[in-house]
């Protein structure tokens, strides 16, 4: 059984014409994953539904403590990209559970978007990696505490 938690972020954002605005939305994760034919073996549950940017300590402390109080040993969380980083840190102290964070750079809902990869790339990746903590995007792995958003490439890479 894999343990999925939703936070918000990009992946979950949704356009309104209105105001010009992205806001977080209700997670498409169940549609994404039902796109991939993935139609059992997880438990999702929403954790927050928030831009990363606007993530505080306090939030971070939810997500590790969810993480620890977790029954499995395999957990999957969606993230805005942003931030992703600093909570993959916090939660590095896990040694005995394999943790994928993942996210998107453009929103789920939009045609042309990297969610639908990125989620089924976590998928695989929390089931083949050892114990740990990853950040999984765009056809990438990378170890917390050893990557950064490089913000003008808009991709991740290693420090």
């Amino acid at each position: 059984m894999i343990q999925i938690f939703t936070t918000g972020g990009t992946i979950d954002k949704v356009y309104f014409d209105a105001n010009s605005e992205f806001e977080v939305g209700h997670s498409l994760l169940p549609e994404l994953l039902s796109e991939s034919n993935i139609h059992e073996g997880y438990r999702l549950r929403e954790l927050l539904r928030k831009d990363s940017l606007e993530m505080t300590d306090d939030d971070r402390q939810q997500v590790l403590a969810a993480a620890t109080e977790c029954d499995c040993g395999r957990i999957i969380i969606t993230h805005g990209t942003d931030t992703m980083a600093d909570t993959a840190a916090v939660l590095s102290g896990l040694k005995d559970k394999t943790i994928v964070l993942t996210g998107a750079m453009q929103p789920a809902r939009m045609r042309r978007t990297d969610a639908v990869f990125n989620v089924g790339f976590a998928w695989a990746a929390v089931q083949l990696l050892p114990p740990g903590v990853y950040i999984a995007m765009n056809g990438e792995v990378f170890e917390a505490g050893a990557v950064r958003k490089n913000l003008k490439a808009q991709r991740f890479e290693r420090t």
